[in-house]
Parts: structure tokens; sequence; C-alpha cells
């Protein structure tokens, strides 16, 4: 299969190719239908000229047929030898006649022919009742006279039907077709005269044929079609030797004349035509080449300089210009090269800094959780973009006391670069004011007032989850800044609990102050988990959201596993629950369960029970 690999190639071959065949098409339609025209007008011509030689051979034919007609009718009328006598000497007064005589049969039997003219004493052997013109004999060579000749013979018939006798004309061959074989025949034209078989008995050409110059499937052809019709015209086989044929019979004898052509001297002019047409079609298309050539082959080197430079940039060479040389469409894609090589510098050098940025955001995270006896933390961010807005963080200080540890969870309005930094501008005050003495509710107002300093000319706010789980007293506070309420589960009673609490998110209004909420029976069998809305509001393509409840059916099953599991389990069943969906929103989360299992507590339970029983 023809697969152009260039440009100039496939406009060369997507140009040319439909003019091509539309130029062949259209020479060979003409071609064929001016071909058809002239084999046509050639088969016309034919009859016509065969029709009119075959009238003059008729004619000589017709003529002494006509007197011999004459000498039948005087068949069984008394006193008739002279009118007889008469018709033979104006027989053999006519052109073209050799002879005219009667032959007694038995004469005729003996080699003894009748004088021309009979001997009064043998009229009453000459009477008979009547005569017919019975045939034409071919032509034969007459060794007296040195020429070929023909006879027309008319049989007499007495009245008891026998025949007595026969009246012959010999005609001189040459004068009956004297006009025939020269009629207007053209230089590639040749005339015959042939017999009911197929014989030929005379040629307009030099030399002498005994059979027709045809293929056996023509001749064939040609002696059925005169079987059914006087005249018509058999186009022999194609090629360089294709023939075509006319033909005409004669009313006066068993012969036709034939005329033989070849279809190439005929469909000269045609093929001529043709020759020049297709010669002149193929200079165009070769003129057509060149153009193409000299005029796209610029636009296939522009485009050749572009694709080189666009690989230059490719590899990082973002400095490459290219210098228009038109005001077309090659130019304009020049100039929007040199347009998009800088756009793309200045979108890369901003990408690097979005990579920076999202490095020094990721820095800002906990690496891992503190590690604190009797409980088991873990928690991460998954940011959809580069930079998010979610934010977590795990505040233990020396300023706390070793027996606290604090939570933060917060999640700040949109995505991108503004919300990262409002995101560490927050972690930076929330640090800071925590080291301060006051309550969770004073370090959250406080936040919220140096916020609101930067947020009232943008609207941009955050909301905010802050814990403080005091191990020691088994206490947990916290304060909810128009965040998600933390869920508090039991796995010895499977129960599930919301801290909740009124609160404005941060940023929201200043003039707002926040209320510390208090929950004092933390033990080994809570699990608090802490989120963003990133979790429950993540969507599969049916649009359904994955919701709290499951949420808190991982939470319930993977209560007996690590915190960092049932993180991981939770993320991965919301990529599940996406499915091939891409993430929309930022995903934070923080879980803090205690290190003792389950099932030691289940084990410590029984044994007390056992020390127990005895007592009881």
């Amino acid at each position: 299969m023809l697969r152009p690999k260039s440009l100039q190639q496939r406009m060369a071959l997507f140009l040319l190719l439909p003019v091509a065949i539309l130029l062949v098409g259209m020479g060979w339609f003409r071609f064929t239908y001016s071909r058809d025209n002239m084999l046509r007008e050639w088969q016309e011509a034919s009859a016509l000229k065969l029709r009119r030689a075959a009238h003059q051979v008729d004619m000589r034919l017709s003529e002494p047929k006509l007197w011999m007609q004459m000498f039948g009718k005087t068949g069984g009328e008394p006193q008739a030898e002279a009118i007889q006598e008469w018709i033979v000497d104006q027989l053999n007064h006519m052109e073209g006649i050799e002879n005219a005589s009667l032959v007694r049969l038995d004469d005729a039997r003996s080699a003894s022919p009748q004088p021309p003219r009979p001997m009064p004493g043998m009229r009453g052997h000459m009477m008979f009742d009547r005569a017919g013109i019975t045939r034409v004999n071919p032509p034969h060579l007459d060794a007296e006279a040195g020429h070929q000749t023909v006879s027309i013979i008319s049989d007499l018939v007495n009245a008891a039907n026998e025949k007595t006798a026969r009246l012959e004309v010999t005609l001189r061959f040459d004068h009956l077709i004297e006009d025939a074989l020269q009629y207007g025949w053209n230089g590639g034209e040749t005339a015959y005269l042939i017999d009911d078989h197929g014989t030929v008995l005379v040629c307009s050409a030099l030399g002498e044929n005994r059979r027709l110059p045809l293929s056996e499937s023509t001749t064939k052809a040609v002696l059925k079609a005169m079987e059914k019709t006087q005249f018509g015209s058999i186009m022999g086989h194609s090629g360089p030797d294709g023939e075509v044929v006319g033909f005409c019979r004669l009313a006066e004898a068993p012969w036709a004349l034939v005329l033989t052509a070849k279809d190439t001297r005929i469909l000269a002019p045609i093929n001529r035509f043709r020759n020049i047409f297709f010669i002149t079609g193929f200079l165009f298309i070769v003129f057509v080449l060149f153009l193409i050539r000299s005029v796209a082959g610029r636009t296939v080197a522009s485009v050749r300089e572009v694709s080189l430079a666009a690989q230059k940039v490719a590899d990082g060479d973002y400095q490459v210009r290219l210098t228009s040389r038109s005001d077309d469409e090659v130019g304009q894609l020049i100039q929007s090269f040199n347009t998009m090589a800088a756009q793309l510098e200045e979108r890369m050098r901003l990408k690097e800094a979005m990579d920076l940025a999202m490095q020094v955001q990721q820095n800002l995270l906990p690496v891992r959780p503190p590690r604190i006896d009797g409980l088991d933390i873990a928690g991460t961010c998954v940011y959809c973009d580069e930079t998010g807005g979610d934010y977590y963080d795990f505040l233990r200080f020396s300023e706390l006391g070793p027996e606290k540890i604090g939570f933060a969870v917060g999640d700040v309005a949109g995505h991108g670069i503004s919300a990262a930094l409002l995101m560490t501008t927050a972690r930076a005050m929330i640090r800071t004011r925590i080291l301060q003495p006051g309550s969770l509710a004073r370090v959250a107002n406080d936040v919220n007032r140096l916020l609101c300093h930067d947020t009232e000319r943008t609207g941009d706010f955050m909301t905010l989850f802050l814990a403080l789980l005091d191990t020691t007293r088994n206490e947990l506070s916290w304060v909810r800044a128009g965040h998600a309420p933390g869920i508090l589960y039991d796995w010895s009673t499977e129960t599930f609990e919301e801290l909740r609490g009124e609160g404005f998110a941060l940023g929201f209004d200043s003039s707002t102050g926040l209320e510390e909420f208090r929950y004092d029976g933390w033990n080994s069998t809570k699990l608090l988990f802490i989120g963003t809305d990133g979790i429950w509001e993540t969507e599969n393509p049916q649009g359904e959201q994955f919701g709290m409840e499951r949420l808190r059916t991982i939470l319930r099953q993977g209560s007996r596993d690590s915190s960092l599991k049932m993180m991981e389990t939770i993320l991965t069943a919301l990529q599940d629950f996406r499915q091939s969906g891409a993430q929309e929103d930022d995903i934070t989360m923080v879980v803090v369960k205690s290190r003792e299992r389950p099932r030691d507590h289940e084990e410590k339970v029984t044994d007390a029970r056992a020390t127990e029983s005895p007592a009881g």
C-alpha cells in the first residue's frame, strides 16, 4: 500500500491523483465515445458504398437476364423463331457479352453446342414450353478469350417438363466488376467479391486471394449474417490487427461484396488524438509536480523548521525563535510557535515554582506522627492539585506538658496557591499562639482575629477542628470553627458520637467568639477520627457521594487495625468508589486510638471477672 511519508509527497499524491484519475477517465470516455462514432460512421458509409457497388454489378447482370426472360416468354408461341433469333442477336451485340447461344441438351452431352443462330431446318426442334433462369455460374478462365467469363444459363423445358435445351450467355468478368471494385474505396480498405461459401472471386488489392483474410470466427460471423440480411457490418476481434467488415449481397447473383478495413486505419485520427491527449496530460502532471515542488517546497521547509524548533523546545531549549518570511498561514504558524515558546517558558517557570510550593507545603505537614505511650496516631493529606488548602498538624510542645497533644485539621476554601498561602499562614499562627497561655477557645479566637486582617479584602476563610487530648486525665477538649464534627467511636459498645459545638469559620468575622468543649470519657476503647469533606463528598461516575455511612462502616470494621492501616483502607475505598474519575477535592484525615489492642482488653476483663468469681 502506498504510504507517503512526507508532507510534499502527500500533497503531490492527494492533489495529482484525483486530477490524473479525472483526466484519464475523461480521456478514455471521450476516446471510447469518438471511436464508437467513427466506427458507426464508417459502417454507414461502407454500407452505402457497398450497396452502390452491388447495384452496379446487379445492373450489368440484370440487363442480359431481362432479355433472357423475354426469350423465355416466347416459349410455346407459334412462329416465334424469328423473335428468338432476334433476341439472341441482341444479346450478342450487348457490351461485355462474349457470346449468347442456344445449346441442345443432347449436343451439350456430346459437347456439340448449337450455333448462335439456329438454322431454318432446326427451328422445329427448338420448340419449348417455358424457360427459367436457373443459375449464374462463378467466373472461370476462358482459354480462347484469355480472360475470365461468367455464364448465365436458362434451361428450356417442354410440355412434358423435360429439359430440351438451354440459353447460355457468357459475360466478361472484368466488365461485370469494372466499376464495383474501384468504387471509391479508401487506401486502408479492401473490397472482395465472394460466393455463398466465402470463396473469393476477385479482390480489389493486388494478388490473388482465394479466401477472405479474416479470422475464422469473423468469417463465420459474416457468412451467418449474410444469410439473415442483405447488408450489414461485423466488428472483428480488437487489438492491433483488429478488423471491421461490411457486406452487401447481390440481388442478381449468389455473390456478395465484402469490404474489410483495419480498425487502426479507421481510428487513426482518434488514436492520434488519444496519444496527444495523454502526452499533454503527462506533461501537465509533470508541470504541476514542478509547481508543487517549487511552491510547496518552501512550505514544507518552513514546517520542517518549525518541527525541528519544536523538538528543541521539547528538549528544554525555550529560547529558540523562528523568523517569519510571509503573512500566510505558515507565517501565522511561525508567529504562533514563537508565542507558544515564550508562554511555555513562562509556564515552565511557574511549574517549577508550583513544584517548589508543593514541596514547601508538604514539608510543613508532619513527616511522621509523634510517638506517645498509649496512643496510636496517623494522619495524611492528599491534594487534588500541586498545592491545596487542606491542613493537619500534631501539636506537641513542652509548654503544653508531656501528657498533652494537640490535633488540628483545617480546610481552606478553594484550591491552588491562594489556599496554600492561607493554610501556611494559619498553621504559623496556630503554632505560635498555642505556645502562649490560654484555653483552646482563646487560641482559636486570637488566630481568627489575626486572619480577619488578611482576609477582609479577599473574602477567604478556613474551617478548623482544633483538639487537645490529656492522656493523664483522659480528657479531650476541642474547638470547632465551622468544620465537620469529629467522630468518636467506642468499639466496646459499637457506638458513634459526634464532637459537635457551635462556631464560625476562621477569617470570616473577627467579632464572633468561639467556644471550647470537653469530653472526659476518653479511654482505651475509644477511636477519634477527624477529616475534611473531600472524603464523604467524593463522587462516583454515577454522581453518588461516598457519604458518612460508608466511612463509619470502615471505622467499625477496622477498629481492631492500626491507625495507619485504617487510614490506608479509607484511601483505597475512596479510590475504588471514585473508579476512573479524577479527585476533585483535597482529602485530609487524622486517626487517634489507643495502642492497647481490643483483644488484650477483653482478656484483662475476663481475668478480672475470674478473680472476682470465687468471692462472689
